[in-house]
């Protein structure tokens, strides 16, 4: 039975790109917009190169990317998508489910996310638990789990300015939000919070997640450009997005410091910066070969003169891999190797 349902998506798969092959002649790339810079610009110079058509990129968000990459194989969906976290097991499940079981995984390089504010707001510098208790839903006071009472930074901490919360997020479809959720919000929960949780039956993890919906946290889209802009009107304002935005925007916008460290490309790298993370993107196996330009795509995009180093890409901000991580990350381009899903 196993065979005849192998056979059958096979064959489903095959009529698919028959049917709409030739409806595309161009590489198709949704998800992260961390990622979106780096991949536009290795895209620009694919094209300029004369062979193959330059890729369409559309910034999705992570989340958004997932689903729109693992809904099907053929030309009708997305080849790459971006990703600013590692895909997770129900997304590998909802790939399976729809016939993407052949996946590629490339980690492009490393990035610091980065709590940014006007170039001209006086430095700033925040503890984990500090900007979890600006932004939780609740916090522990007196030895009790209430909805957040924070409205000005020096309510929390004395040493803070006097002035009030006004954080810009990602929006939950967002990889860059659930880095944040993992490095910030779930290492700065205070340790009473979670003993509450657990005592209360609740998950911490995912408790300790929880934004406030008051008007403090302000969710702010996909759009990292757009926060830029926000931030530089409002100097009293901060918002985080990844590192290579920092980089392109220094005139308009500064780091806080977290936990005393700013982000930098040797902090980002050797994981000494606090909010630091590895960067993704995905392949469907399936396609190569059928939509032109992938496998060549992926050369450039994990050769040195790309990710080394002294690349391209490191001129806009990524953090490059270590050179062990970086070989196993050019062998699976080269090889093509695939995830294992269970």
């Amino acid at each position: 039975m196993n065979k005849i349902i192998n056979l059958v998506l096979a064959f489903l798969i095959l009529v698919s790109f028959t049917s709409n092959s030739y409806s595309r002649d161009q590489i198709k790339i949704v998800g992260s917009s961390t990622v979106y810079p780096y991949a536009t610009v290795v895209a620009e110079k694919f094209g300029k190169s004369g062979k193959f058509k330059t890729p369409v990129i559309e910034s999705t968000g992570t989340g958004g990317g997932m689903k729109l990459f693992c809904a099907g194989v053929g030309a009708n969906h997305p080849d790459i998508t971006n990703a600013s976290r590692a895909i997770k097991e129900k997304e590998l499940a909802l790939c399976a489910k729809n016939g993407v079981d052949e996946i590629i995984e490339i980690v492009v390089g490393n990035d610091g996310i980065s709590l940014a504010h006007a170039v001209d707001a006086p430095d700033a510098d925040f503890t984990k638990e500090q900007l979890w208790r600006a932004l939780a839903h609740e916090v522990d006071v007196d030895g009790k789990l209430i909805k957040n009472p924070y409205t000005k930074w020096n309510e929390i901490d004395a040493s803070l300015p006097n002035k009030k919360i006004e954080i810009l997020i990602a929006p939950p479809t967002s990889g860059t939000r659930d880095a944040w959720n993992s490095l910030v919000m779930g290492k700065g929960c205070s340790k009473t919070a979670k003993s509450l949780y657990d005592a209360a039956g609740k998950k911490a993890k995912k408790e300790c997640a929880k934004m406030r919906e008051d008007g403090y946290a302000i969710e702010a889209g996909e759009n990292d450009t757009l926060i830029v802009q926000k931030l530089t009107s409002n100097p009293n304002a901060f918002g985080f997005f990844g590192y290579s935005y920092l980089v392109a925007n220094k005139d308009k916008v500064k780091a806080a410091a977290i936990e005393g460290v700013q982000p930098s490309l040797e902090g980002i790298q050797d994981y000494s910066y606090p909010i630091a993370r590895p960067l993704f993107f995905y392949v469907k196996k399936a396609h190569i070969g059928v939509i032109p330009g992938i496998q060549e795509y992926l050369k450039e995009f994990t050769s040195k003169k790309a990710m080394g180093g002294r690349g391209y890409l490191a001129d806009i901000g990524l953090v490059p891999l270590a050179s062990d991580k970086y070989k196993v990350t050019r062998t699976a381009a080269l090889d093509l190797n695939t995830l294992k899903i269970n």
